[in-house]
């Protein structure tokens, strides 16, 4: 079963409270933590009941003592819904700046433009059909009518004051929607105010470097393999760049040299080897930063398609010190042309991300930013990301068959705890060459990880990354069936 909320919920049956005690007291720590953001809809009483294996009395107790303390409010016919409290001023207070960046570098110098990799991900042109290209999504059932009458009803809203400049860090509606969306899918403790709206990750990454990176001075640290766009504007930027192994359980933190002032993770599903982060490696890795100074940057590309009913948080939400950095994008749970995305950031940078966005755009589509706020508010974007994750999930699961049926003997497939691609592995590295050949002619978009490394004479990431965002299940038996006959033609 999903969860019902997107965080863990104990409900411990020892102790002398009553489980409707325990039940009001997890809720409202949610509530004063932000994991349930003010205007956030809690569920029905009947689902949490059924979800948790409660009485649904124990449930409508739990919530009576909640709207009495005024932490949620109902409305006749209305789901439930976390009251406004204040209580994000309250918690600002309580991070503070790290000692490297108390006054971020804005060295804007242009820069050449640095070799990438020609990935799928990275943008590739690639034929009509996308096939097992790494981060293409599925739009065939997007919702699109509702986002034909919101776009047009957004445009209305926004006409009056559509003429002028928008604001640089984004329309307050959308930046509203967007912290209330990340504290309910990701548990990111954050508010409006903390929310740049960007013209899709890329651009959170390029404004990113050029705030915090010193030119010729600072060194960041890349997961290897990782993702080639982000270390171009890293390049651009004027960093020093270091590779980081990658292993089971992410990045390898020991391997982090003293002097790296900036991290950069995918921590949920790491790109391109799928694997998640282990809590015991975010919190040595939170240790870290906070020992040496350093800034974390946490990519959640596609952290919305999580499999299982047990979500790690998020880098962000386990912070204490201001010192992770948050981008998240639309481009995996909507549609890549979309080009919206956000960061969301400690107060201290907020301000020069602000000035730096103003330099690079000067706002954005007024008409686009409100519809994506009302297509969140609406709960449009809740429904279809949990629809696709359905689809996703069955996609994955017939992929990992797939590979373990027809391609046993040259692959070992990595289950992935998210995302919309998965990586096996090469059983015998001899034969890596004469496999991603023939994957590119048979498993097409499927690419070898070896193209994501910076120091090709690595070992890390011996396999063969295949998305399933773009194929449904026969087409994807089909492929992997091909991939198999040709293999086995060449013994």
């Amino acid at each position: 079963m999903e969860p019902v909320f997107e965080f863990p919920l104990d409900l411990d049956k020892r102790g002398r409270e009553s489980l409707a005690q325990r039940l009001h007291q997890r809720l409202r720590a949610a509530i004063v933590e932000k994991r349930l953001p003010p205007g956030a809809r809690l569920p029905s009483t009947r689902r949490v009941a059924e979800a948790y294996g409660l009485a649904r009395n124990t449930v409508i107790a739990a919530y009576d003592l909640l709207m009495a303390e005024g932490f949620i409010v109902t409305r006749p016919g209305a789901s439930a819904q976390v009251a406004d409290l204040g209580l994000g001023r309250r918690l600002a207070g309580r991070r503070r700046p790290p000692r490297l960046i108390a006054a971020p570098a804005l060295e804007w110098r242009r820069a050449e433009p640095s070799e990438t990799n020609a990935t799928d991900a990275a943008g590739a042109r690639l034929p009509a059909s996308q096939g097992f290209a790494l981060g293409v999504p599925d739009h065939r059932w997007f919702p699109t009518d509702i986002w034909r009458r919101l776009l047009l009803r957004g445009a209305s809203i926004s006409l009056p004051d559509s003429f002028g400049y928008p604001p640089a860090e984004g329309r307050p509606s959308l930046r509203a929607a967007i912290a209330q969306h990340v504290a309910s899918t990701r548990a990111v403790v954050c508010a409006e105010r903390d929310v740049v709206v960007t013209c899709g990750a890329q651009q959170a990454f390029d404004l990113l470097a050029r705030v915090l990176v010193k030119r010729g001075h600072t060194k960041v640290a890349i997961e290897n393999p990782g993702y080639p766009p982000l270390r171009s504007a890293l390049r651009a930027a004027g960093a020093q760049l270091v590779p980081i192994p990658v292993d089971d359980e992410g990045l390898v933190v020991d391997s982090l040299p003293a002097d790296v002032r900036i991290v950069c993770v995918t921590p949920s599903h790491q790109f391109p080897t799928g694997v998640a982060m282990s809590l015991a490696r975010r919190r040595a890795l939170l240790e870290f930063a906070r020992r040496n100074a350093a800034v974390i940057i946490e990519d959640d590309y596609d952290g919305e398609f999580r499999y299982g009913t047990q979500p790690l948080d998020a880098l962000q939400t386990l912070d204490r010190e201001a010192k992770v950095v948050y981008v998240g994008t639309f481009s995996k749970s909507m549609f890549p042309s979309l080009r919206l995305g956000y960061v969301v950031a400690p107060a201290w940078l907020i301000a020069a991300l602000s000035a730096t966005k103003q330099a690079a755009d000067n706002g954005g589509n007024t008409a686009v930013q409100e519809t994506l706020a009302r297509f969140i508010l609406d709960g449009h974007l809740a429904r279809y990301a949990r629809a696709m994750r359905k689809r996703y999930a069955s996609r994955r699961d017939t992929l990992l068959a797939a590979i373990e049926s027809e391609l046993d003997d040259w692959l070992i497939a990595v289950p992935p705890s998210a995302g919309i691609h998965l990586y096996a592995r090469y059983r015998d590295r001899r034969q890596a060459k004469r496999i991603a050949t023939l994957a590119a002619q048979y498993a097409h978009g499927a690419q070898p990880v070896s193209d994501f490394l910076v120091q090709r004479e690595s070992s890390i990431g011996d396999g063969i990354a295949f998305g399933f965002g773009a194929l449904d299940e026969l087409e994807i038996k089909r492929s992997i069936r091909a991939l198999a006959r040709a293999l086995k033609r060449g013994h």
